[in-house]
């Protein structure tokens, strides 16, 4: 299998620039970084209104993003938590998938800018998500939420936080219907076989990842934890059902597949779908990707029919 023409440009451009030392790395440098590419663009996707504001965190006030589609409310709400490796990237960097996913699946949006890592190492991160649900569920209504109707979304690290919250709310009073993870990092280990076969992928290489994992974890031990690690999690009952979208060129494609088999295996109610001739991050290039727009039309067309469906009951 090869990357398909589009993302053989992309790709073939990436692999021309430095390459960080990972030795040396720091944070502030892999931020830097990022300022270097240009936005992301969006496809133009009409909204009643996209607006900043604040959210209670678990340690403070945290920033947040709206997008509310057009049209009557109340609608369902979708939390999403952005990519970037627990590290960077933040509001502007996933404007664009937010967009798309309040247009196509006619929800609230609402992107949560938690803190990152290493300033604010695990659990940090994971607590502002959980506190974020808690804050959005009780001001649903105000928004023109409808708090009965509530998922989860992201990718990547994001996708990360959104498995470990429907992992750690089963049961709780918050009801989440669904989890829309985008190639989501499921595991600290980093040693399933599209670790190996992407160990230097330009777009994001198994060392970059465990680079990442370092900055994440306050100690290698916490890995473990499948609050950080959520496939290590031995009881996945009763979680909401869910959407696993993953990429063929990507070091994180086994533990996605992974998780979405776990799942399964626990009675949970999942779509699993790989873009095989596609590297990790091609869902935010909007625009520049067919492959992207495919990949999260899909992801919202899962959204709006677990919010037609609502809460199932749960095997747990």
């Amino acid at each position: 299998m090869l990357l398909d023409a589009q993302a053989q440009v992309i790709a073939d451009a990436m692999a021309q620039m430095p390459q960080p030392d990972l030795q040396v790395l720091t944070a502030l440098d892999f931020r830097a970084s990022l300022a270097f590419f240009p936005p992301l663009p969006d496809l133009g996707d009409e909204l009643a209104e996209q607006s900043d504001a604040m959210l209670d965190g678990a340690a403070g006030p945290l920033p947040m993003r709206l997008y509310r589609p057009l049209g009557p409310g109340p609608f369902p709400v979708t939390v999403f938590f952005h990519g970037g490796g627990f590290v960077g990237c933040g509001l502007d960097s996933h404007n664009n998938i937010c967009r798309r996913l309040a247009a196509q699946a006619r929800t609230l949006v609402i992107s949560v800018d938690y803190r990152l890592a290493p300033e604010h190492r695990f659990p940090a991160a994971v607590d502002d998500a959980l506190a974020a649900l808690r804050w959005v569920q009780q001001n649903a209504p105000t928004l023109g939420g409808d708090a009965s109707r509530l998922a989860v979304a992201g990718d990547s690290a994001g996708g990360n936080l959104a498995a470990v919250v429907a992992q750690q709310l089963r049961g709780q009073a918050i009801p989440v219907c669904h989890q829309l993870l985008i190639y989501p990092v499921t595991d600290s280990a980093c040693d399933l076989p599209s670790h190996r076969e992407f160990e230097q992928a330009a777009m994001l290489s198994s060392s970059l990842m465990r680079w990442f994992w370092q900055q994440y974890l306050p100690d290698p031990q916490d890995g473990l934890d499948p609050f950080a690690s959520p496939l290590r999690q031995t009881d996945l009952s009763g979680s909401p059902s869910a959407t696993v979208i993953t990429a063929g060129f990507d070091p994180l494609r086994d533990e996605g597949q992974a998780y979405a088999e776990a799942l399964r295996r626990a009675g949970v109610a999942v779509t699993a779908r790989c873009w095989p001739a596609q590297f990790h991050g091609f869902v935010s290039m909007l625009g520049m990707l067919d492959a992207a727009v495919e990949a999260l039309d899909f992801g919202a067309q899962a959204l709006a029919l677990a919010f037609e469906k609502g809460i199932q009951p749960s095997g747990r």
